[in-house]
């Protein structure tokens, strides 16, 4: 399928370029300045996976190949951005690309870095963002109504329905509601899947907490902003920047161990793309031979036909099935070939839904 890309934003100085930084392990520029991250910066991440280890472990192939996401770090917002304020319209623009949001929010004390609104209060720093993100959705609107208009009294096709999906849009914003709430009916969203609005993305709120609160990530900033997030039927993170970018300037051994003695089980950032992916409704299905051990990304409810055209487009038309052996099932008998020794590998045909951790090999015409 195409490739992921989440956008990370956040007012200026909450840490989102060290966030970036951590995560793909490039140099960002990293300043106690707004607007040091000029340009978006993207970093491909691979999404951690224990299965795809497993399987490689067990085949010793000569490559192995992680599921990945792209990430857009891009240069804080500030209140105005939705009419230009601080580059504003520039990286509104760059979030209108990407398929979800990581909202980075501030939650620690530090009279060494400058807050943007001259004190701390995560909570209102997200309500300026989203507040941000919904006025640029507004003005969308209200610069597309008069195209529509204008297309109805010419009798284009679909364009009176599409007004009116508009003008119930419009007035679900003015309530200062995200899209994300918007009811849509039947059909609705493909007919204005031209119209790319912020705030029908999906959002993770990456909390950035002291190195006072570790290992247990907890404080009062961080419970407010779950207990808002909750409301908003949205997903929390919390993370401390300057850990995760000491722990991505050592060996992968090294920054286990260092973790470890922190009493950390992983890295609060392999939890931000694992929850990424989820949040996305992506499922990832895995190959495995002496070639290469790969996970592949499929959206949740596509069937094996569409999924082996991720492997090959061929693979779609010339489908004749597929094997399927749940990851759990070939984990438990200790090898692929003792979970279809004891008949828990399955032969489907073109009307299966794929799950999560199916293996698979799939049959078709030469």
């Amino acid at each position: 399928m195409a490739g992921i890309s989440c956008g990370i934003i956040g007012l200026p100085n909450v840490g989102k370029s060290t966030f970036f930084n951590a995560l793909t392990r490039l140099e960002a520029p990293a300043a106690n300045y707004p607007f040091c991250t000029i340009d978006p910066n993207v970093g491909i991440v691979v999404v951690p996976d224990e299965r795809l280890d497993w399987l490689a472990e067990l085949d010793q192939p000569k490559k192995k190949t992680y599921t990945a996401i792209e990430f857009v770090d891009i240069a804080g917002l500030v209140k105005g951005a939705s009419k230009g304020e601080g580059r504003g319209n520039q990286f509104l623009d760059n979030i209108h690309n990407c398929d979800a949001l990581v909202h980075v929010v501030r939650c620690f004390e530090d009279e060494n870095i400058a807050h943007v609104h001259g004190g701390l209060d995560p909570v209102d720093d997200i309500r300026t963002i989203n507040m941000e993100l919904l006025l640029a959705d507004l003005q969308l609107i209200e610069n597309a109504i008069p195209r529509l208009e204008k297309r109805v009294r010419g009798q284009e096709k679909d364009a009176k329905t599409i007004l009116n999906i508009m003008n119930r849009i419009k007035d679900h914003l003015e309530e200062e509601q995200p899209l994300r709430n918007f009811e849509f009916h039947h059909g609705e969203k493909e007919k204005i899947k031209e119209y790319r609005f912020l705030t029908s993305k999906k959002v993770i709120y990456a909390l950035n907490v002291g190195e006072d609160t570790l290992p247990e990530m907890q404080s009062e900033h961080v419970d407010l902003v779950a207990e808002f997030a909750a409301k908003e039927n949205n997903t929390t993170v919390a993370f401390c920047a300057k850990l995760e970018e000491e722990i991505a300037l050592l060996p992968p051994e090294d920054g286990q161990e260092f973790l470890q003695e922190l009493g950390l089980k992983e890295s609060s950032l392999d939890r931000v793309v694992r929850k990424c992916y989820s949040l996305l409704d992506l499922i990832t299905f895995l190959t495995s031979g002496k070639p290469e051990s790969r996970a592949w990304t499929i959206k949740k409810g596509t069937k094996a036909p569409q999924a082996a055209a991720t492997i090959h487009t061929d693979f779609e038309k010339h489908f004749i099935r597929v094997e399927v052996t749940p990851f759990a099932a070939a984990h438990e008998c200790g090898s692929m070939k003792a979970a279809k020794e004891k008949g828990l590998m399955r032969v489907e045909g073109k009307d299966y839904v794929m799950q999560d951790g199916d293996v698979v090999l799939f049959r078709v015409d030469a």
